[in-house]
């Protein structure tokens, strides 16, 4: 997927639902990756996809991630 395709389907993503959502496998916080537009998990190592400003909280929708 392209970039401005990505960009244009996230741009309706609200921030401020990081203060309500968690990770479904950790129940830690999530973070918020504008550039991919993904939550991230680092504690599960999981990224959910964020699709026409709804995150996609299904752990078989994320994709595993490494974290440094």
């Amino acid at each position: 997927m392209g970039a401005d395709r990505r960009e244009e389907e996230n741009t309706s993503f609200n921030p401020r639902l990081l203060d309500w959502l968690v990770c479904p496998i950790t129940r830690g916080l999530l973070a918020w990756d504008r550039d991919d537009g993904e939550l991230v998990s680092k504690a599960a190592g999981l990224a959910y996809p964020i699709r026409n400003g709804i995150p996609i909280m299904l752990a078989s929708e994320a994709r595993a991630i490494t974290c440094e």
